[in-house]
């Protein structure tokens, strides 16, 4: 007995699928990923921390993108949602649309149960090739905790972990440090989302 080979995507056809679908899709290799929804807590912190980096660059030449802006990582052909992307250069998007950035200076992951293996493992992989990619900033869940990754060179990435809500975090896209008590205002670490 034989199984007919599986059908893989080109990236044009992942593209016009994606652009109508109503549920978002990773696309890696021909295949396409359903991504999961985010829970109360995720999108709580997820909005604290782009309010604030919106309200600290709205006079910079920066533009704060959210997670229905895709990322396409060109030397893997990965194609994911971030949950938060900043580029203080002039935005570059693929295949003539508005919706797939391709030089992200810094990217944000909110960590989901789900998801966090994946955002400091593969996914970390992917996006260390992106030659733009300044910073990478992981953002805990289970406690008020940043751990921030920043490019030395083209192989070396150096982390600074900041945690307690007295604690603040650098970056490099604003002139003030992040306050942890902001990311994580009317969070309850105690509810189980």
């Amino acid at each position: 007995m034989s199984t007919a080979p599986i059908r893989r995507l080109t990236p044009e056809e992942y593209l016009a699928a994606e652009r109508a679908s109503d549920r978002k899709h990773e696309f890696y290799r021909g295949e396409m990923f359903a991504m999961a929804g985010a829970s109360r807590k995720h999108v709580a912190v997820t909005g604290n921390f782009f309010a604030w980096l919106h309200y600290q660059l709205r006079d910079e030449p920066c533009t704060v993108f959210t997670s229905d802006m895709r990322v396409e990582v060109e030397r893997t052909g990965l194609y994911t949602y971030h949950d938060i992307s900043v580029t203080c250069e002039q935005p570059e998007f693929g295949d003539g649309h508005f919706d797939t950035l391709l030089n992200p200076q810094m990217i944000v992951e909110v960590l989901s149960p789900s998801t966090e293996t994946y955002d400091r493992g593969k996914k970390f992989d992917h996006y260390r090739q992106v030659a733009s990619l300044k910073e990478y900033v992981l953002v805990s869940l289970d406690q008020p905790m940043i751990e921030r990754y920043t490019r030395v060179d083209e192989d070396r990435w150096t982390l600074d972990v900041a945690k307690g809500f007295e604690a603040t975090v650098e970056l490099s896209v604003t002139s003030e440090p992040l306050p942890l008590a902001e990311v994580y205002r009317r969070v309850d670490f105690s509810a189980d989302e």
